[in-house]
Parts: C-alpha cells; structure tokens; sequence
C-alpha cells in the first residue's frame, strides 16, 4: 500500500529545496574559488566600490550554500544568499532586468531570481526537520 502522507511531506519538500538552492549555488562558490573573483572585483570597481568586498560573494557562495544543505543554521544562510542575490542582480542584471534572453526565452535574471525566490523561502520556512540545527533560532 502507498503512503499518501508522503505525497503530503513539507519536511521533505524542504529538504529538497535545501539541497537544490544550496547545492546548486555551492558550483558557483567553488567556481569562483578556483578561478577567482576578478568579474566581480571589475563590477565592483565600475561602480566606484571597493574589490574587497566581491570576497563577499565567494564567502555566501561557499560557506552559506554549504551550511543550507546539511540545514546548518538555514534561516540565517539563507538570508545572507538573499542579500547576495540582491546586490547580483543590481550589478549585473540591473540593465537586463525588464528582458527575455533570445537564446532561451527565459527571463534575462532568472538565475539569480530563482536562488532569491528560493532563499526567501527557506528564510520563511526554516529548513523542516530533516537538518542539522532544527528547532534553533537560526533556523
């Protein structure tokens, strides 16, 4: 016999969140540990801010997308993500921010937006009872 309650499982809807918005965003962090910053550091620059700061991003990118998926700590990770999508998206697809790539059809800041949309979720929810740190406050 099925389980229905398995079909209905908001802990492991949660779970899969993590490991989707965490784990996807950890690619980005350990690709910007191997090959550097110097994109952002050159945005940054553009705009009259200091480089140091694009240290920033790696650091939410490795650390905060690691610490989502075993659901260390999530709300708060996750909020540090959602402010890394925030400035993401002012920087670098602020100019595109109203327009469909050609190539996919897709909206032009639709990756960022998705881990945004995604964060602020798990901001909401908390990581569910499958983590780490369940039943925290940060979480």
């Amino acid at each position: 016999m099925f389980n229905r309650d398995l079909l209905r499982n908001n802990d492991l809807g949660l779970l899969v969140l993590r490991l989707s918005v965490g784990g996807l965003l950890l690619f980005h962090g350990v690709h910007k540990a191997i090959y550097g910053i110097d994109g952002i550091g050159g945005m940054l620059a553009a705009l009259g801010l200091p480089t140091f700061l694009a240290y920033g991003a790696l650091l939410v990118e490795l650390v905060a997308s690691a610490m989502i998926v075993p659901g260390l700590w999530t709300r708060a990770a996750a909020t540090a993500v959602a402010g890394n999508m925030v400035v993401a998206i002012l920087m670098a697809h602020l100019s595109t921010l109203f327009t469909v790539d050609a190539a996919t059809g897709g909206w032009a800041a639709e990756l960022p937006a998705l881990y945004l949309l995604g964060a602020l979720a798990l901001c909401f929810t908390g990581a569910g009872k499958y983590a780490l740190t369940h039943g925290t406050i940060l979480d």
